[in-house]
């Protein structure tokens, strides 16, 4: 194997394409190519070979897009085309981007978006010690002790949730703060609890505010939002 060869997904996620895990599916796919021939995982690229993405030249340095996008409800946090509600089409950016994780099709707000698969890896990698802040509404009245319990940690998909922050808002409202991402968490702790999400919506990660941005609308991270996301990743 030689020195100056790197892995295809490596290759790709280089690119700002995507990310190292949506290149394995890719590869997966069929949809990649070494010099005209069907990629597999595990293929390594040399300095010359042509790799292609459905039969489209890569190996580019695309200009680094990074965007904040205030996500309606109904839309799915994918790159799948095929789901007639996915993330990209709805939003029709001019370069490729994909979500970096995600908020299920019921839940509105804040959602970061990139061309960039190595910050795609590096906020991935931090995102269980940052914070995640969501304003919920459930369907009924909520008392001291769903804050505590809430609070101290729920039981969901075989493990406990980490101690978090609840606020009480107003009668069925409250905010919460999280330093995790488990699937459905915060819908799974509200059931366990014998209560419904009537709403979810996330309103900060880590220091970006979701702030006045209108509902199914984008914008760049400013200079202050950006350089602090850098020093934080």
């Amino acid at each position: 194997m030689s020195d100056e060869s790197i892995s295809l997904n490596k290759y790709i996620s280089s690119t700002g394409i995507c990310s190292r895990r949506a290149a394995d599916k890719f590869i997966e796919a069929k949809r990649v190519k070494i010099n005209g021939k069907v990629a597999i995982k595990g293929n390594r690229v040399l300095p010359g070979d042509q790799v292609t993405l459905d039969n489209n030249p890569i190996g580019y340095k695309p200009r680094k897009i990074f965007i904040m996008f205030n996500k309606p409800p109904g839309i799915t946090c994918t790159t799948d085309r095929n789901d007639p509600d996915n993330i990209i089409d709805f939003i029709g950016h001019e370069e490729r981007i994909f979500p970096i994780g995600r908020l299920d099709k019921a839940s509105t707000g804040l959602i970061f978006l990139t061309n960039d698969g190595d910050m795609v890896n590096k906020i991935l990698r931090k995102e269980k010690k940052k914070e995640k802040e969501y304003i919920v509404v459930v369907n009924k009245p909520i008392d001291k002790r769903f804050v505590d319990r809430m609070s101290r940690g729920i039981p969901i998909l075989g493990t406990k949730t980490l101690p978090c922050v609840i606020i009480k808002v107003n009668k069925s409202t409250f905010k919460i703060i999280l330093t995790q991402g488990l699937n459905r968490q915060i819908r799974r702790m509200v059931e366990y609890l014998n209560y419904k999400v009537v709403s979810l919506k996330r309103v900060r990660i880590m220091h970006v505010q979701l702030g006045n941005l209108k509902e199914g609308k984008w914008r760049k991270l400013n200079g202050t939002e950006w350089n602090e996301l850098k020093n934080n990743i």
